[in-house]
């Protein structure tokens, strides 16, 4: 029996009686309004897809916490080798976001969600029986594919159930919320666990709270209808797009440990770039349905914005990565008090989120973005200006304190800005481009950072001055987003409330014979 959600299935049908009437808005209105879901139902829906990034976000986190144990009980012991572990999660994630995006066009949003879900907990379950660091790595960074689907998938779920407004805002806010807040509660988890018990059981418990979460999800969640059903993969850019992503992460992670002076790291890095040179080529000349149609680009300040979201996200994993081997190489900290410091941005994040939806319509996105950004950077000096030895409270609790809000305003207001830049079937493209930067952006900026502390940290005789060099990077990304930010980027309060007329238009005259 087909389940459809009736919100989502009689739009074609709803739109095509509008021109018998002469009324379009006037009759879309009154359908939006009569199918809508109720809000109770809105609400679950809204909890159990932020409760699914908040989930693989978790396992982010508890891999910075614990890649140093890990990395040393499986042979690997050098700090550079050991952010693999962190690193090799988002990069997959961030390098298959782009085509999870198109694939939920095709086959539903919700069913490329749960498909992500079933991947990540096999693989994260996978996780816990690894034999050695590579195959670990190998199996996070496969964990990552089914988050990479999930994450535009998701966004696309409370973009096309929220029409534009406070709830929109609130839903995306808390989406937004759920990485730093994600971030934290895996230092926490990761830590308790693998200073009081084996470390496989961290994966584990991933495991089966991925598990429940997902599917109450699947449970909560109707299924939509795929907006371009009888399209189809755009496979030559899917592999450009992943084929760049992937090696140029690969490149910048991998170079800290093997050596700038590694004849396959250059090689690579042209590899990576050729990739992308040809993504760009095919996409604008060649594909019939690019998994990015070059018409987003259109918004005016919309690929400012992207940059700046992206340079945020590195400096903030910067953070997160140096705020922890700080505290466990230098200031020896056990795990779960290391887990522990990163707990204020917990609560923080939770509060923030619901400030930066609150200011979404109130103030212009450029300077919603640039308090984050400042947040961030303010949040990085703090930590950069440490002395080797002090207690957590003087300054990494403030800054722990503070920099929870900046990816949440950096990100709600981005994921609202995008969502409402396109039509309400193009959620998903928003949805790829946004979430390509959330994650990639935590995966590459531990590559550049890592490559700057080995240049500076005196050949490892001064760790210390290596974690200020990485941390000075990110504040110099900050310097560089704050500068774009204010610039370049232009764009209006955001004071839309409920669907546009163009809504419910397909963006070709074929997708009009879907029936409900």
């Amino acid at each position: 029996m087909d389940t459809q959600t009736p919100a989502l299935d009689s739009f074609a049908s709803e739109s095509r009686t509008v021109s018998l009437s002469g009324t379009r808005e006037a009759t879309e209105a009154k359908a939006l309004e009569h199918h809508e879901l109720p809000m109770s139902h809105k609400l679950v829906i809204m909890a159990s897809v932020v409760g699914t990034q908040l989930i693989q976000t978790i396992s982010f986190g508890a891999g910075i916490v614990a890649s140093l144990t890990l990395s040393t009980q499986l042979g690997a012991p050098s700090p550079a080798s050991a952010a693999w572990i962190a690193a090799s999660y988002p990069l997959t994630q961030g390098a298959f976001v782009l085509p999870g995006g198109r694939l939920g066009a095709i086959y539903g949003h919700k069913n490329m969600m749960i498909f992500g879900g079933v991947i990540w907990v096999a693989f994260t379950l996978g996780s816990a029986f690894a034999p050695s660091f590579i195959v670990l790595c190998v199996l996070r960074g496969l964990s990552g594919v089914g988050g990479g689907i999930m994450v535009p998938n998701c966004i696309a779920l409370l973009g096309i159930t929220f029409p534009p407004g406070p709830m929109r805002n609130l839903a995306f806010g808390l989406f937004g919320a759920s990485n730093p807040i994600g971030a934290a509660s895996g230092g926490i988890l990761g830590g308790i666990i693998v200073q009081f018990a084996p470390w496989k059981w961290m994966f584990i418990a991933m495991a089966i709270a991925g598990a429940v979460v997902f599917g109450i999800a699947f449970i909560a969640t109707p299924r939509d209808r795929p907006v371009d059903k009888s399209g189809s993969l755009d496979l030559v850019g899917s592999y450009l797009g992943i084929g760049a992503l992937f090696l140029f992460n690969f490149v910048w992670n991998q170079a800290p440990a093997a050596g700038w002076s590694t004849v396959y790291i250059y090689v690579l890095l042209i590899v990576s770039i050729l990739h992308a040179i040809g993504f760009i080529i095919w996409s604008r000349s060649y594909a019939r349905d690019p998994i990015i149609p070059f018409t987003i680009w259109t918004r005016p300040s919309f690929g400012m914005l992207l940059v700046v979201v992206f340079l945020t996200l590195m400096a903030f994993s910067i953070f997160l990565w140096y705020l922890n081997v700080w505290e466990l190489n230098v200031r020896h900290y056990t795990f779960t008090a290391a887990g522990g410091t990163v707990s204020p941005i917990i609560v923080v994040g939770g509060v923030m989120a619901g400030v930066g939806a609150w200011l979404v319509p109130r103030l212009r996105a450029q300077y919603i973005m640039a308090i984050g950004v400042a947040v961030v950077l303010t949040a990085l000096i703090i930590l950069g200006t440490m002395p080797t030895q002090q207690i957590f409270w003087a300054q990494a609790f403030p800054a722990t304190f503070i920099v929870a809000a900046g990816p949440d305003f950096i990100i709600t207001a981005a994921q609202v800005i995008a969502s409402n830049s396109v039509r309400r079937h193009e959620q998903g493209i928003a949805g790829s481009l946004i979430g390509v930067l959330q994650v990639y952006g935590l995966s590459t900026g531990l590559g550049f950072a890592g490559t700057v502390e080995v240049y500076t940290n005196d050949g490892g005789l001064n760790p210390v001055k290596g974690y200020r060099g990485a941390i000075f990077l990110g504040v110099g990304f900050c310097v560089l987003a704050l500068v774009l930010d204010l610039l370049f980027v232009r764009m209006k309060a955001d004071t839309q409330e409920g669907w546009a007329e163009g809504d419910l238009e397909k963006r070709d005259e074929k997708e009009d014979t879907i029936t409900a």
